[in-house]
């Protein structure tokens, strides 16, 4: 497993847990599969651009905060 995949899972996980939703309401509100979500929470995926994009756009936070280019998350 990579850094970034590692910064990724990090800031997945740190953004998850302040939103107070569980992995269940977020998979449902972001109309993504509850294994899809997992395996990025997990590092065993990364996500696919546009879904970076949603990712970032539904947390309010930044692609390079996500991607751990920076520690500005918005």
């Amino acid at each position: 497993m990579g850094k970034h995949t590692t910064k990724f899972m990090e800031r997945l996980n740190t953004s998850m847990q302040l939103s107070g939703k569980t992995q269940a309401q977020i998979s449902s509100e972001l109309n993504v599969r509850h294994q899809k979500l997992s395996k990025w929470k997990l590092g065993y995926h990364e996500p696919c651009l546009h879904d970076l994009v949603m990712l970032a756009d539904y947390f309010e936070v930044t692609t390079d905060y996500l991607l751990g280019r920076t520690n500005d998350y918005n």
